[in-house]
């Protein structure tokens, strides 16, 4: 049987077409969509895993004194300016004393009309004394003449009536002495309250302090307990942070931690747990904890700053672990991808703490030892080939 001979025109389709479609496969094959994917690999290694807490809060001063006047008055003037630093009992400001000064005065009086009326007392005292003495001594003496009939016994009952006269004057002297005395008291006391009234409005810091605030001016008036200035003891700030509360449950005092405060927020700055708040917010599910800086930094960070803190627990037992980067979600399952000799395939994992470099822990899934992708320049699927790589450009090893 004779074949057609092909013609010039199929021959030279032909020359044409198979190189094209050669590289078109070699194409597919090496750098289109059936390609191998460049992908590390990392190691399902038993390591213990140090968990860490992240939150966030405010700077805050632990030390607040709003110091005001105890009684309503105008402020008379105020002798320091926000941002200034005092010392404990220096004058920050006074209220308008009115009229106390004259009050304090009047005091003055009735307290030395006061102690001259114990004085007089005394000496009342003293005379009803002598002449109850002196009554007395007349009573045993005409008691005498009467037993031997040189008085009368209508004398001798008269000089008893005077005893008893003499004893009833002394009774009022002392009477009038105790409450000479007792109004004495009442006086020094009103006069003592009236000092430490006028004292008191002389606004005076109580510690080393920063001045944050200054509420009132000279000519205000403010009622008793109003804030005229605000200080803060500056030695003593904290952050007051909330954590979530899933996995706080090992949040402790005395943990360390690492502050990173928004104005600087390259540099961390060490710090501590001071204390864990007992209350806990039911509405957004956190835990509140003050953060102590272990050293304050210069210059000082504002109040109301917002700072980040990351708390790191204590260290759990080794147990398998991978880098965090190799975790992905498919299909609402949380898992990575294993390779084996069947090409990469989706395990689903349970997870467990994580640390602050990346590795978390696996509790169910994997075992130490499993090869598992790290990073892909595009996402996998099951059985997608695959080339191992030393580093895949763009992306961390």
């Amino acid at each position: 049987m004779n074949l057609p001979k092909p013609s010039r025109r199929v021959v030279f389709l032909l020359a044409v077409l198979v190189p094209l479609i050669g590289a078109f496969l070699w194409l597919a094959l090496t750098s289109g969509p059936l390609a191998p994917v460049p992908v590390t690999l990392t190691t399902v290694e038993m390591r213990p895993v140090t968990p860490t807490l992240f939150g966030v809060g405010t700077v805050e001063a632990r030390y607040t004194y709003r110091i005001g006047p105890t009684f309503a008055g105008r402020v008379r003037r105020v002798e320091v300016q926000v941002g200034d630093r005092v010392e404990a009992g220096q004058l920050l400001g006074e209220m308008d004393p009115v009229d106390l000064d004259d009050r304090v005065a009047a005091a003055d009086a009735a307290l030395h009309r006061a102690e001259s009326g114990v004085v007089a007392a005394h000496a009342q005292v003293g005379d009803a004394q002598a002449r109850r003495d002196f009554a007395s001594a007349q009573v045993a003496r005409y008691e005498q003449l009467l037993l031997s009939r040189t008085a009368s016994e209508d004398t001798a009952e008269a000089k008893r009536q005077e005893a008893q006269v003499a004893e009833a004057g002394l009774a009022l002297a002392v009477a009038n002495l105790e409450s000479a005395e007792q109004d004495l008291v009442r006086v020094r006391a009103e006069r003592e309250a009236l000092v430490q009234q006028r004292a008191n409005l002389r606004l005076i810091a109580p510690v080393d302090a920063l001045v944050v605030s200054r509420d009132a001016e000279p000519g205000s008036t403010v009622v008793a307990g109003q804030s005229v200035v605000e200080v803060i003891d500056p030695s003593r700030l904290w952050i007051d942070v909330r954590f979530d509360q899933l996995g706080a449950g090992a949040l402790r005092a005395d943990l360390g931690a690492r502050i990173a405060l928004r104005s600087l927020p390259l540099d961390t700055l060490p710090g501590e747990v001071l204390r864990i708040e007992p209350r806990a917010d039911a509405v957004t599910e956190e835990f509140r904890a003050k953060i102590a800086f272990s050293k304050l930094p210069e210059p000082l960070p504002r109040l109301g700053e917002l700072a980040e803190v990351t708390v790191a627990l204590e260290p759990l037992e080794a147990a398998p672990a991978l880098p965090n980067a190799a975790l992905h979600r498919r299909d609402g399952q949380l898992g990575v991808w294993v390779l084996d000799d069947a090409g990469p395939r989706f395990v689903a994992v349970e997870t467990g703490a994580r640390d602050l470099e990346g590795w978390v822990q696996i509790r169910d899934g994997l075992v130490s030892g499993d090869r598992v992708i790290l990073h892909s320049r595009v996402p996998l699927r099951p059985g997608r080939r695959v080339e191992i790589v030393e580093q895949i450009p763009g992306l961390p090893r």
